[in-house]
């Protein structure tokens, strides 16, 4: 089967023949294989386009520099949108792999994209990558005018089971000079945590 056989089963309908594919790329990836797959992040198929950013992912930290220069450069949300989820899928597919600095970085300044469908998965991918960018995320809350990617913060401290997110959760749940929503959404967070904290122990 040659590399096209396989890139054209990424937009099989069937997912074990695209999961499967997924993995042939990887494995027998050439110089080609990135910048080819980085292309399909802007196709108008939802499958196809889906299915390359798991293959990236699965590729691993060898396609964090195009990907993080997408994620800040490229003109299109959707191709932006779809970086941040190649990081995510990085992240789970390579669980023991550090995230390259630069990965973190340009999840950092994609956390200020205009566009939620950017600034939102940038916050879940930097919850995947969990304790080492707690202080990031914090930051960021704390500076942050964005209420979306405030409340998407919130659930990721709620999700990641840092104890260090109990404290900045209780507070800003009781703070009476927060926006109601942020409060409340800081409330049911935290009662998330406790859970994650209490299972995980």
């Amino acid at each position: 089967m040659t590399i096209d056989d396989l890139f054209e089963k990424l937009k099989h309908p069937n997912p074990n023949l695209r999961e499967k594919a997924m993995w042939e790329i990887a494995e027998a990836r050439d110089e080609n294989t990135i910048p080819r797959l980085m292309s399909i992040l802007n196709q108008e198929d939802v499958t196809y386009r889906r299915a390359a950013v798991k293959t990236l992912g699965v590729i691993g930290a060898e396609v964090v520099p195009p990907v993080v220069d997408s994620l800040l450069n490229s003109d299109n949300p959707t191709v932006r949108s779809s970086c941040a989820k190649v990081l995510a899928q990085i992240v789970v597919n390579h669980p023991d792999v550090p995230m390259p600095e630069a990965g973190i970085q340009g999840l950092k300044q994609a956390l200020e994209d205009p566009n939620p469908v950017v600034n939102i998965p940038a916050v879940m991918t930097l919850g995947e990558i969990g304790s080492p960018v707690f202080d990031l995320l914090i930051e960021t809350l704390n500076t942050t005018e964005n209420i979306v990617v405030q409340v998407s913060i919130l659930n990721a401290i709620g999700s990641m089971g840092d104890v260090r997110g109990i404290e900045v959760l209780t507070n800003l749940s009781k703070d009476q000079t927060a926006d109601p929503y942020i409060q409340e959404s800081a409330t049911s967070a935290l009662s998330r945590l406790e859970m994650v904290l209490k299972y995980s122990s």
